[in-house]
């Protein structure tokens, strides 16, 4: 058989239903042979970086394998945005590209370079270039080992810790013929074993540690999903009655009305959360990477009086905390909890309720949402509108931020989020046009269902070429546009650094964003305005109500301020330093801080 027909009949066999693409000379066996695969659907995007995000979170959304399909040269090189956002958030996608024929590569025969810069048309080598963000890349040279790369590819892409893989494959090889019954396969032990760890004794102790404990936290992040263990983290904290703060990708494991709910701690962050995380005396943080959006750039202060324990499958994510953290294992997060709750028999009945109580209470006390974001004034408040989608949304809906400026930095910060819901973005790359084409790869993954999509009127132009896609496709998304007249993130940075705004950030800097309403017309697509919170529920509704997609273009306040956050202050000496992650801007009264700490606060 064909080589690109044998290829996606083995991506068909593991359940990947759909498979996002850009056509293109350099893989047209690929596309052909995708074609004829009936049990895949083929999504065509108008761009690579739309491809590559779109099939990021198909496979979020599906907890299995994303997949995008690429052409040679400037089809790879415009996937990699999205590619780097599987890198970081440990997302197992395969990306496979088309190259130039064989003979028209850049190599030599036996493999080495000549040294020149181009051979073939279009030809770039895409490897090179993708292999520090991927578990593998390789160009498949041999058609007779195709069965061994995609079968390597796909296993190194959803174990230990995730991530995406590159399959490179030249015209040539697309084509050539194949007999699947020849075709050795891969075996997993040809890799090195896993760093070992005694996690039986690791999990005694940190029930020993728990057990003696006044002030217990459990911090969980993104790796407990993508080790399917939320069942076993949910039985855990509600065993030991854990107070439970989460990561901003994790942010949906723990809906922000359960009892036990921490908040979400870190630079940016409600006061409560960060009140519980440097008050509490016993830590453990599992399946996060604590990176310093978390921990602030002095990691040694993070919740300074805790016994302190993570467990995270990548060693290099323990070693950077060298100096700031004691105990650490290299384990899978479901491994570790599963050992935990085998030994739960050991972990003790105790009366921690005045902790329990101060912790809601951090949350009541310092809410993120105000009456003053409620005020109907003449535009809407980010914090306001989050608080009423959350209101109005079902627990079946699907939830995708912008992951930049007001989307990620208002929007998801604040949005409370709901049990049942799932909540969408890519935080640590932070890539404008994110929300658009991750909104696609969501609902397809999900069976075409409402998906509702908060993103900036700056980074919505970035793939904006996609609601041609999704107009195509007729697709139920709610597409909610801060229209705050461009980067209104850049501006604040710049006043901030520089006392104004000078330079591309909006109309009066050299950036201009066009009308969303005419925008939306000329793909066919509903739009609405949304001018003041004046109505802000019944607005919100209607637009859900609306058959197909919408874009709503949503009148926000231009300069909303982003708060609480770790911000630094000017010593008398006129040297500036970070604040602690306790003590967040704006700064509150001396007295009133003083008594949120039940640790010693570090000195101002």
């Amino acid at each position: 058989m064909k080589l690109a027909d044998y290829l996606f009949a083995c991506i068909a066999e593991q359940g990947v239903k759909h498979i996002f693409l850009v056509v293109g000379g350099g893989a047209m066996h690929l596309n052909e042979s995708l074609a004829r695969e009936k049990r895949i659907e083929f999504v065509c995007n108008s761009h690579e970086q739309a491809s590559a995000i779109c099939a990021e979170n198909y496979a979020k959304a599906t907890d299995n394998l994303g997949c995008a399909l690429v052409t040679t040269g400037p089809g790879g090189t415009n996937a990699v945005t999205g590619l780097a956002g599987a890198w970081l958030d440990s997302t197992p996608v395969l990306f496979i590209s088309g190259q130039v024929k064989r003979a028209d590569r850049m190599y030599r025969p036996d493999g080495t370079p000549l040294g020149v810069r181009q051979m073939g048309p279009q030809e770039i080598d895409i490897v090179s270039v993708v292999k520090p963000l991927t578990k593998y890349a390789v160009t498949v040279l041999d058609p007779n080992e195709i069965r061994y790369h995609i079968e390597k590819a796909l296993h190194l892409a959803r174990s230990g810790r995730p991530g995406p893989v590159w399959l490179d494959i030249p015209l040539d090889v697309q084509s050539a013929q194949i007999d699947p019954s020849t075709l050795a396969g891969f075996d997993p032990a040809e890799l090195p074993a896993p760093p070992s760890a005694d996690v039986r004794s690791f999990a005694a102790e940190v029930i020993e540690r728990l057990n003696a404990s006044e002030r217990p936290l459990l911090m969980v992040g993104n790796g407990v999903r993508l080790a399917h263990a939320v069942a076993e983290m949910n039985e855990l904290r509600r065993l030991a009655e854990l107070p439970t703060a989460v990561t901003w990708v994790a942010s949906d494991l723990v809906s922000s009305n359960d009892p036990l709910f921490a908040g979400r701690p870190g630079s940016l962050a409600a006061r409560g959360a960060n009140f519980a995380i440097q008050n509490c005396d016993f830590l453990l943080m599992i399946g996060t990477r604590m990176d310093n959006s978390l921990t602030g750039f002095a990691p040694r202060n993070l919740a300074r009086a805790a016994w302190k324990a993570m467990v995270d499958v990548d060693p290099a994510e323990l070693a950077k905390l060298d100096g700031a953290l004691g105990n650490k294992i290299v384990a899978d997060a479901g491994a570790f909890l599963r050992e935990l709750l085998a030994q739960k028999k050991k972990i003790e009945p105790k009366d921690r309720l005045t902790w329990r109580e101060r912790v809601a209470c951090w949350q009541q006390r310092y809410p993120l949402i105000t009456g003053e974001h409620r005020k109907p004034g003449s535009q809407v408040s980010i914090y306001h509108l989050s608080e009423v989608l959350s209101q109005e949304l079902t627990p079946e809906d699907c939830i995708v931020s912008g992951s930049s400026g007001s989307g990620i930095e208002i929007f998801i910060f604040s949005y409370p989020s709901r049990a049942g819901q799932r909540v969408y973005h890519t935080a640590g790359l932070g890539a404008m046009g994110f929300g658009l084409p991750a909104s696609i790869g969501v609902s397809l993954a999900k069976g075409r269902r409402r998906t509702i999509c908060v993103d900036g009127d700056g980074g919505f132009q970035f793939n904006i070429q996609e609601l041609e896609t999704v107009a195509r496709l007729n697709l139920p998304l709610k597409f909610f546009i801060l229209n705050n007249d461009g980067y209104a993130s850049i501006r604040s940075s710049q006043k901030g650094w520089f006392g104004k705004s000078t330079i591309g950030a909006h109309a009066t800097t050299g950036l201009t964003v066009p009308d969303l309403s005419k925008i939306a017309a000329s793909y066919g697509i509903t739009s609405y305005v949304i001018e003041d919170q004046r109505n802000l529920s019944g607005d919100v509704r209607k637009v859900l109500d609306m058959p197909g997609p919408v874009v709503v273009d949503v009148h926000v306040i231009p300069e909303e301020i982003r708060g609480p956050r770790v911000t630094s202050v000017q010593l008398p000496d006129g040297r500036f330093v970070s604040k602690p992650m306790e003590d967040l801007w704006p700064f509150l009264p001396r007295d009133e801080f003083r008594e949120n700490m039940i640790v010693p606060p570090l000195e101002d």
